[in-house]
């Protein structure tokens, strides 16, 4: 199964495509049951019709819209694996009693975690003669009792005020805090553990550990004496594993407008919350699963700790959005990944390399590629019904192309040629962008005067194509403020399909686009920048998710000069 990808479209049909019991981990922030406007967060066509369709009737209707989606969930869960379902007070006991019972079972519930995403909830008892809701419910299920679960990691380390009052003690080494070294009367007579050292004898309890024991402890420093000559045990901060945390998480704050992660998407989840399920609930290497991605963060976090994962939404905004969040946060060791949208763009298919070009559209057509490269008598690959495939990375292909590919077909394997002449199929099929008037006239002669049949497929009745928005940028030099050269840009993009948004790096490198600013609306951006030379791309994204770069070079230096 292919990971690392962002993939376009209805998670329901999505998920039918993903092989069974293939992942590690799911966390889904599913649209919470408001029945309000302002769940349309991006506000594109997919996430519009997502919204008519799951509010198109009561609560009933949700809970069956969303359970259809956790049952294919809960097919590609491994058996060790688990789900965690993000929700609000609007369904949460819907969710539970109605989908997560009832497909994972009641024994696989593991826990009910609250989440203080607030210490300031809208609304009050002073306003509504109630309490505001200061948290949402995020309810964890395993597939198996046999789940994965990390335990080291649901510790909070100790903060400065926390060590201090837990380890006030200090030494040549540092902290420590006392502790026991002989046992209680409540742990029952050990005689084998009673002996003497350094002039101390134990009572029937006897000590915690074994003569050598204590001894490898007083000898690392670790054994201290009281005044009254009694022992006692030096715990250090070092081995303390922090405090613990139970399933009530109030120490992270949802995000606000200033945060640093912060990408304009409304309902962002903080990394903090993520990289604690994820951690606790995964291996590294293990493959995650969101498939209402939202702002990325699941997909952003699942990169970072060195995990697989795939990432669905069917808003267009939300995988762009996630794909510049990797950008961000790519780096030499980051693994590659890629985008799957409804509609692929014209140019990077037509220009891309033609081998790779060649093989990867034989088998979107159903077919094999041919592993050969030189040698293969102009024959990419072979069809289902073992055809030759011929693909020509070009328009308006003529005549000749149908002449050679005739006689190619004829050499490359006689028997099926023949074969498939007498049974009036296919001969061969030649795939290319479009067909120019000789080529199709030559395919109609051959089938009246020789019976013979060539099949000519256009890349577009394979894969779905439209062409990349264009993009236009004009800037305005407002002048000096404090020694730097204020810069307006204005960008205007062009697309049959509407655009989506535009998004701007301001330290372009020429290899990667790293934006500074994600979800620009209006296509307008106003920078500072010092005396020298700079390089600044901008991107415009499309209904379709395709995507135009302009690159800008600009000379600072007294005036501002386009280079």
């Amino acid at each position: 199964m292919e990971v690392n990808k962002l993939i376009l479209g209805d998670c329901f049909e999505v998920l039918k495509t993903l092989e069974s019991e293939t992942i590690d981990l799911i966390y889904i922030d599913p649209p919470f049951f408001s029945n309000r406007t302002y769940e349309v967060i991006w506000g594109d066509k997919g996430e519009i019709r997502s919204f008519e369709d799951r509010f198109s009737g009561g609560i009933d209707h949700y809970i069956s819209w969303l359970k259809e989606r956790v049952q294919e969930l809960y097919r590609v869960l491994k058996p060790t694996g688990s789900i965690f379902v993000h929700c609000d007070w609007h369904a949460n006991a819907y969710i539970r009693v109605y989908i997560l019972d009832k497909i994972f079972g009641t024994s696989n519930f593991v826990n009910e975690i609250i989440w203080q995403r607030t210490n300031n909830p809208k609304g009050s008892q002073f306003e509504k003669k109630n309490l505001g809701v200061a948290t949402d419910t995020i309810w964890w299920y395993a597939k198996s009792q046999n789940y994965t679960f990390q335990e080291k990691f649901i510790r909070l380390t100790l903060q400065n005020g926390e060590l201090s009052a837990k380890y006030p003690y200090f030494d040549e080494k540092n902290r420590y805090a006392q502790g026991p070294v002989i046992r209680g009367a409540s742990m029952g007579e050990r005689p084998n553990l009673v002996y003497e050292y350094k002039g101390y004898t134990p009572e029937k309890w006897g000590w915690r550990m074994t003569k050598d024991k204590l001894e490898e402890l007083d000898k690392a420093g670790d054994l201290g004496w009281s005044k009254n000559k009694k022992p006692f045990r030096k715990l250090r901060p070092e081995n303390d594993k922090g405090n613990p945390i139970y399933n009530f998480w109030s120490d992270i704050k949802r995000l606000y407008g200033g945060s640093a992660e912060a990408i304009g998407y409304p309902t962002q989840k903080p990394e903090k919350l993520l990289e604690r399920i994820i951690l606790m609930a995964s291996n590294e290497g293990d493959t995650i699963l969101d498939c209402f991605m939202g702002g990325g963060t699941t997909i952003a976090v699942a990169d970072k700790l060195n995990r697989n994962w795939i990432g669905i939404d069917q808003s267009v905004q939300a995988v762009k959005v996630t794909e510049f969040r990797l950008n961000v946060q790519q780096n030499l060791f980051s693994k590659p990944f890629t985008v799957q949208l409804h509609k692929y763009d014209y140019d990077t298919l037509r220009y891309q390399d033609a081998f790779e070009f060649e093989s990867w559209i034989v088998g979107q057509f159903g077919g094999v590629a041919n592993a050969k490269q030189r040698g293969d008598l102009g024959i990419d690959g072979r069809s289902k019904d073992n055809q030759p495939i011929q693909v020509k990375r070009s328009d308006n292909i003529g005549r000749n192309v149908v002449d050679n590919f005739y006689s190619a077909c004829q050499r490359f394997d006689k028997n099926v040629f023949d074969k498939n002449k007498k049974e009036e199929k296919y001969v061969g099929v030649i795939i290319a962008f479009s067909f120019g008037k000789g080529a199709i006239q030559e395919v109609a002669r051959l089938k009246n005067d020789e019976n013979v049949l060539i099949q000519l497929v256009n890349v577009e009745d394979i894969v779905p194509i439209a062409k990349k928005p264009a993009l236009q940028i004009n800037i305005k030099d407002l002048g000096s403020v404090k020694n730097l050269r204020e810069i307006e840009f204005t960008a205007v993009g062009n697309s049959a399909s509407g655009i989506q948004f535009y998004a701007w790096d301001f330290n372009y490198n020429d290899t990667t686009f790293v934006p500074e600013f994600f979800l620009d609306k209006i296509g307008k951006q106003t920078y500072k920048f010092k005396a020298g030379e700079h390089k600044i791309a901008v991107k415009v994204v499309d209904n379709e998710g395709l995507e135009s770069l302009e690159v800008i070079k600009l000379k600072v230096n007294g005036v501002v000069t386009t280079l």
